[in-house]
């Protein structure tokens, strides 16, 4: 039997992309998964297709990220785990051209409302003495891009998962996050779309030469909430087709086709 049988595991932008890609993987090993979005009609199509259950938030709202993860242990029991994935993507534009409404939306839902889902996980299972949570940053973390909202944004939530390792690491609770790669989302998509993301340099720019499939951020995320991963923590893991080692390749011709 899975060692997810039955484990409830909440997910945070559940609803679409890497969130629901996880709650896939995660249900098909056994878990009973909430979907935590703020597109309700979606989450409930999701929820509804893998046998869990949908519960409205909005990550930007405090009080509605607190009543939610409180209907998620009301409803379906004491959480062992939980995935923060939901946010935002950026334009690129100039940092004169910058919304300052946009920046400020991205910080409140990447990163501040990261946190809070985190905070509001973990009031639940410290007292339990155990758990594990995944959040979702990105590789712009730690490389210079023109998302100067959206980078910076995820630099900080890399920042604060060491933090909060630290934080809760003595009452057993682990935190972790995932920096995926150029993923192939319906979100990417939409800036693939809007002529402002190009896939053929997106696949140029990774080892691999290719994007990231969903599925394969799931897979992460699950591993790191298991038993297998019981050492691991405060670390922020690159699932990214190797765009981390290509850069330093240009100068060289770029990386050899064999």
């Amino acid at each position: 039997m899975s060692e997810f049988a039955d484990a409830v595991i909440a997910i945070t932008g559940g609803a679409s992309g890497i969130g629901a890609a996880c709650a896939e993987v995660l249900a098909a090993r056994g878990a009973r998964v909430a979907i935590l979005d703020r597109n309700i009609e979606q989450a409930q199509e999701v929820a509804t297709r893998l046998g869990g259950t949908a519960i409205h938030v909005d990550v930007a709202d405090e009080q509605s990220v607190a009543d939610a993860f409180a209907q998620v242990e009301t409803d379906m029991g004491p959480m062992v785990g939980g995935i923060t994935s939901a946010g935002i993507v950026q334009t690129p534009k100039p940092p004169s051209e910058t919304d300052m409404q946009v920046f400020d939306q991205i910080y409140q839902v990447n990163f501040r409302g990261t946190f809070l889902s985190l905070r509001e996980m973990a009031k639940y299972m410290l007292p339990r003495r155990a758990g594990s949570l995944v959040a979702l940053s990105s590789i712009t973390a730690r490389r210079s891009t023109p998302l100067h909202a959206y980078g910076p944004g995820k630099a900080a939530v890399t920042n604060l998962i060491g933090g909060l390792a630290a934080e809760w690491g003595r009452a057993g609770l682990r935190v972790n996050a995932i920096e995926p790669g150029y993923t192939r989302t319906p979100a990417l998509q939409v800036q693939i779309d809007l002529g402002h993301r190009d896939i053929s340099l997106m696949n140029e720019n990774s080892t691999l030469g290719r994007m990231v499939e969903p599925s394969e951020i799931g897979t992460v995320a699950a591993f790191l909430l298991s038993r297998d991963a019981s050492a691991v923590t405060g670390v922020s893991m690159a699932v990214d087709a190797g765009f981390y080692h290509v850069g330093s390749w240009a100068p060289y011709g770029g990386v050899r086709s064999h």
